[in-house]
């Protein structure tokens, strides 16, 4: 049988945190997924990916919140639940000290979101197709003004 590596359990866990980080998360539910017990996991984690799985987690978070600063027009508030977090005061404090300024001041310091809003190729073809020809083709290769209807 072949032997796994353990930093394959651990990317499993590493997956988990990046698709679900705005769900209430635990360390054990990690652990769990890596199928690991968790004293075991948080240590060889460490040791893999050179910080804790719940700094890992909050940095996935911060970084999401990061975006979503610059891309949207949400408060600071959705935001922070958005990306799991409860407290806005402990969601201002902990971007502070990663970004080097709070929240709204990053924001600020961006361009506003809607130069960045990305619209579907199919609704941007649509609204700028040129506008059809007004006048119709009669049996002779002519065109006329449609005629209006009452």
């Amino acid at each position: 049988m072949v032997q796994v590596s353990p930093a394959r359990y651990l990317q499993r866990a590493k997956d988990l945190v990046d698709s679900r980080y705005a769900d209430p998360i635990t360390v054990q539910d990690l652990a769990t997924a890596a199928g690991l017990s968790r004293a075991h996991f948080s240590r060889m984690f460490t040791r893999t990916f050179g910080e804790s799985p719940r700094s890992y987690l909050q940095t996935r978070r911060l970084e999401r919140a990061a975006a979503l600063l610059r891309y949207t027009d949400r408060s600071v508030a959705d935001i922070c639940v958005m990306v799991g977090l409860q407290s806005v005061g402990s969601f201002t404090t902990s971007f502070a000290r990663v970004y080097g300024m709070p929240p709204a001041a990053y924001r600020a310091s961006m361009p506003p979101a809607v130069m960045y809003a990305r619209v579907p190729s199919c609704i941007l073809a649509r609204d700028t197709r040129p506008l059809p020809d007004s006048r119709v083709k009669t049996a002779h290769g002519e065109k006329t003004r449609r005629a209006s209807r009452p």
